[in-house]
């Protein structure tokens, strides 16, 4: 019986071309990499903050064209701006303020969220209708949209995802938080109405906390919206929103848009304060107001750590608790604030075992015996005797060399070392004659 077969012709020449195919494929992968030069450093990024872009070149080393890219692009500076830093887009525009446009200076605001090209700077005459596109490319790292992290590169809007990477499609939640679920914020929607009173001038619509996300607010009728806000130093303050803009409030910027017969309020937030919206009636007839928000969960339920063991030695147990944990101030609270919110399920206690370990051998000794003596010095004893004890707590004697490694206690001691009570003898006293035997 044969153990194997020769292998066909034909099955060779399968073999060998796939081989010979393989080596070609190989080889034409590393002589297009070979054409190339090595990647350059990168440099310097577009933006000191707020997310910029960063390139780097390579050359091609063929007489012919060389297949891929000679340049890479990545993103940098992925820290937010000072409040006081501006808009990107606006401080681009305001750069044309001191160039005539068709002999005259104008105060240059930008035109964001243009559909068909974001990426040019278009910007808007303060005070006129004029929108002009003051050049064909924005800078590297502008936002192709207000409330999107894709940004402009090479005058091409580019996908950005939450994580700062180039054609990354991660997204935050609504609760902000990069690739999340949703679970650490809660949507928040009502509508409110006003209610004519000749006493009361204004109310309050809504109160919307510290760090809520994608607010909005819409007021039909002739009322007018204003915000107050606290911060959590406790500083307070008010703005009236009396006209179209965009504004900063507290470090919060605020969209609002007045149109004759409604209002509309937009924050992306995160709020850096707490508002609350108010309505300042107008007299004339009732208003709503519609709103709708992301709250964020800020007291939410931490595990403690396990509690100490309930034995050194020989097998004990352990538990964990629960404590409501508030995220603003980083302090622990009463549980009531937790069991404010409903998405809110307080951690089960763990249980586990612990030291585990065999409690180790140790000297056991009996009571005293009664002194030998009870006075004058005598002998007490006693048993001393090696043990050990199991995880049940059963003590059982084992070999003295167990416990070689502690002292042995004494066996026997002394007691009623005072010296016993005897019987003292005085002198004798005078001799004394009966007075009858006297004359």
């Amino acid at each position: 019986m044969e153990c194997c077969r020769r292998a066909t012709p034909g099955i060779l020449l399968l073999f060998l071309a796939f081989l010979l195919l393989s080596s070609r494929t190989a080889r034409s992968e590393e002589d297009r990499d070979g054409l190339w030069d090595a990647w350059g450093p990168w440099s310097e990024c577009s933006r000191t903050c707020g997310g910029g872009a960063s390139y780097s070149l390579r050359r091609c080393l063929s007489s012919k064209s060389c297949e891929g890219r000679n340049i890479r692009y990545r993103t940098c500076s992925n820290v937010d701006c000072p409040p006081e830093a501006g808009d990107f887009r606006a401080q681009q525009c305001s750069a044309h303020n001191d160039v005539k446009h068709h002999g005259q200076f104008y105060e240059w605001l930008p035109v964001s969220n243009d559909p068909d090209n974001p990426c040019s700077l278009k910007c808007q005459a303060k005070g006129t209708a004029l929108v002009v596109e003051l050049a064909p490319k924005v800078l590297d790292g502008t936002r192709c949209y207000t409330e999107s992290l894709d940004m402009c590169i090479s005058g091409l809007c580019q996908i950005v995802g939450c994580d700062h990477q180039l054609g990354s499609t991660v997204k935050e939640d609504n609760c902000g938080v990069c690739n999340g679920d949703g679970s650490t914020c809660r949507l928040v929607r009502g509508q409110y109405k006003s209610q004519l009173s000749a006493t009361k001038s204004d109310d309050a619509v809504v109160a919307i906390p510290y760090g809520s996300r994608h607010v909005r607010l819409v007021l039909k009728g002739p009322d007018h919206l204003y915000l107050e806000t606290k911060t959590l130093q406790g500083a307070k303050g008010e703005n009236s929103l009396s006209s179209t803009g965009t504004f900063l409030v507290d470090n919060s910027s605020v969209d609002f848009q007045k149109f004759p017969d409604k209002e509309i309020l937009r924050m992306a937030g995160p709020l850096t304060a707490d508002f609350i919206v108010k309505i300042r009636n107008s007299g004339s007839s009732d208003s709503t107001v519609q709103f709708i928000f992301y709250q964020p969960i800020i007291h939410r339920w931490r595990e403690t750590d396990f509690f100490p063991c309930s034995a050194t030695c020989g097998g004990g147990y352990q538990l964990t608790s629960a404590e409501c944990y508030d995220l603003r101030s980083n302090r622990v609270v009463a549980d009531q604030y937790c069991h404010y919110y409903p998405e809110n399920i307080k951690p089960k206690p763990k249980l586990q075992e612990c030291n585990l370990d065999p409690c180790p051998a140790r000297w056991e000794a009996t009571p005293w015996t009664a002194c030998s003596s009870s006075c004058g010095g005598g002998i007490q004893s006693r048993a001393v005797s090696c043990v050990e004890e199991d995880i049940q707590g059963h003590v059982t004697s084992v070999e003295e060399w167990k416990c070689m490694y502690t002292p042995k206690m004494p066996i026997a001691q002394p007691c009623n070392i005072f010296d016993c009570p005897k019987w003292l003898a005085q002198e004798w006293s005078p001799v004394t004659v009966p007075s009858f035997f006297v004359h």
